[in-house]
């Protein structure tokens, strides 16, 4: 399954969109050596990316023709993020240019690691590159 644009830090993360329908996101992501924290477990950065694009997945899984650019977020985390992780998103609330969401990490025995609220803004995908006309490149950060 495709998250239907180049994301070049997705890609390097190494996220598995497995589900992407409805309001609902889920992604898979199995944490590399370089991915973790001096206590060999998933860094909370590597986390609240999945989160994240968790949540921004689930916002535009209703519309995904749109893109959607973070506005705010608030991250708990519960217990450390060992191994494999799923990242299950659902969207709350929308309304014609906001989206409510909410996304929690699991590990691989099912275990809530972490959890997220977040509020997105709907924008229209643009052009970008050099052959853009769009001089600032605003383009959709999901």
């Amino acid at each position: 399954m495709s998250f239907g644009v180049e994301i070049p830090f997705v890609t390097h993360l190494g996220f598995e969109l497995t589900r992407f329908e409805g309001g609902h996101s889920e992604i898979r992501y199995t944490p590399k050596p370089e991915h973790l924290n001096s206590f060999d477990v998933t860094h909370g950065g590597a986390s609240m990316t999945l989160l994240d694009v968790t949540m921004a997945t689930a916002a535009r899984s209703v519309d995904p023709d749109m893109g959607v650019v973070t506005i705010e977020m608030k991250t708990s985390f519960m217990q450390a993020a060992r191994g494999p992780l799923t990242g299950k998103g659902r969207l709350i609330h929308r309304t014609k240019s906001m989206a409510f969401t909410e996304g929690t990490i699991f590990d691989a025995e099912g275990r809530a690691c972490a959890h997220s609220t977040g509020t997105f803004k709907y924008v229209k995908r643009l052009p970008t590159g050099p052959q853009s006309s769009n001089p600032l490149n605003v383009i959709s950060t999901d």
